[in-house]
């Protein structure tokens, strides 16, 4: 029975966990770290798929179950352990994983901050995933922020009938992605561009315009918006980090 203390919702349709499997794309070369092992049904599923998976999950009621049920996997470890606290391997990995929806802010977070991470794979609430991916339609700071170095995409719906016990809202598959060759190199550059999102995204004046005309002069902010396509009366959320980065390519010489 699933304790609420741990928001666990088990993934139970072969269906979904299928969808999930195609959508983190394993190797057979691959090292894949999973989050919250749950019953099994995921990590039976990528086993076949990957060269070592190492699953975390915190229920030790569960463990016993997940090692009769994977006994038959001897490249599978299974480790009864907060992924939270687990250090990132040294070695690239790609992370997949049904997260618990209360813990899916501090799971990424881990994963942006692992340097050989190549991917992340999660099963998360839809709305979550919507919102970081753009799939609303508007983009938020921390997608923003770290598109440079990831790209983050939406890759299905999963219904909330697939869980069990049901949560009341359906889930979403979002990947995250590494990218081989960073789109600004070097750390200053990273710095200046980390800099100038903040702005656009503190809210002063309504208007992202407005935002960065406090360190910008309009001449500059003029050009650089005609660029990107975006109106002096754009909000914020909706800039892409397309358009950012070339808002970024035509103030970055501009003096604060």
């Amino acid at each position: 029975m699933a304790r609420r203390t741990l928001s666990q919702n088990f993934l139970v349709d072969p269906a979904s966990v299928a969808r999930v499997v195609r959508a983190a794309r394993p190797g057979p070369g691959d090292l894949v770290v999973e989050v919250g092992m749950g019953k099994g049904a995921l990590t039976a599923a990528l086993a076949p798929h990957c060269r070592e998976l190492i699953g975390y999950e915190i229920d030790p009621h569960l463990i016993p179950g997940l090692r009769m049920r994977l006994a038959g996997h001897p490249h599978v470890r299974v480790v009864h352990r907060d992924f939270l606290t687990a250090r990132p391997p040294l070695e690239p990995f790609a992370v997949v994983g049904n997260v618990p929806y209360a813990r899916t802010a501090e799971i990424v977070d881990w994963c942006l901050r692992a340097p050989r991470l190549t991917s992340a794979t999660f099963l998360t609430q839809l709305e979550y995933a919507r919102k970081r991916t753009g799939d609303f339609g508007r983009w938020s700071l921390l997608t923003v922020r770290t598109w440079p170095d990831v790209e983050w995409r939406m890759c299905g719906r999963v219904p909330r009938a697939a869980f069990r016990p049901v949560p009341r809202v359906d889930g979403g598959i979002m990947r995250l992605t590494r990218r081989p060759r960073p789109l600004l190199t070097g750390a200053a550059e990273r710095a200046a561009y980390e800099r100038l999102v903040e702005l656009g995204f503190s809210g002063v004046g309504g208007t992202l315009y407005a935002s960065l005309r406090r360190a910008h002069p309009a001449r500059r902010l003029d050009s650089a918006f005609r660029r990107a396509g975006l109106g002096r009366d754009a909000v914020v959320a909706y800039a892409t980090p397309r358009q950012w980065l070339v808002l970024f390519e035509e103030l970055s010489g501009t003096p604060a």
